[in-house]
């Protein structure tokens, strides 16, 4: 292999090791974000507490001078809280999917340091191996050597993984499974 056709590989290698790095964040990102960082703090929580005693405070006729607008049951704090729940509930759901394609681009990070770890160790041992084999010491062959100084490919270990990431069976599926297993 002449060395261009080494350094083409390795630029190639370097393409398929590019990550977005940059998260772009969309309109919906940023709304999600200022929802839950909202909704999730201490302030929030105070500020309903005290929202809903006063509430529950007037309209149970503590307060004399003001006329209840939502006497007991209280139907519309009911309705109020029910939809409080319900945005509470989607703004939560999109934090998970965000902070799941966050995670998804750090796992794919990782992966390219582990790879691009790999190529250098393979160098590394390519080089020892000339050198030893240059200063005339240990001339066995050695296949677990050989082995390790091949070069990763990338496209066939990234095939690897999603052909076992298809064939696993989903958490869901596993957990039907055990449920018809133990009736």
């Amino acid at each position: 292999m002449t060395e261009d056709k080494k350094e083409l590989d390795k630029a190639e290698d370097e393409q398929e090791l590019k990550s977005a790095l940059e998260f772009d964040k969309s309109i919906t990102d940023h709304f999600g974000i200022g929802i839950t960082e909202a909704l999730g703090s201490m302030w929030f929580l105070v500020g309903y507490v005290i929202v809903f005693t006063v509430w529950i405070c007037w309209n149970l006729h503590f307060i004399p001078a003001v006329k209840p607008f939502d006497p007991f049951p209280f139907p519309i704090l009911e309705m109020v809280v029910s939809i409080f729940a319900i945005v509470l509930s989607v703004s939560v759901l999109i934090n998970q999917n965000r902070q799941g394609r966050i995670e998804k681009i750090r796992r794919q990070v990782e992966f390219e340091v582990n790879v691009r770890a790999e190529n250098e160790i393979t160098k590394v041992l390519t080089m020892l191996h000339e050198i030893q084999q240059k200063m005339g010491l240990a001339n066995d062959v050695d296949k677990e050597l050989d082995d390790m100084k091949e070069p990763i490919d990338i496209k066939q270990l990234h095939q690897a993984i999603d052909e076992k990431e298809s064939s696993e069976p989903s958490l869901l599926s596993f957990k039907h499974e055990e449920k018809s297993e133990g009736e």
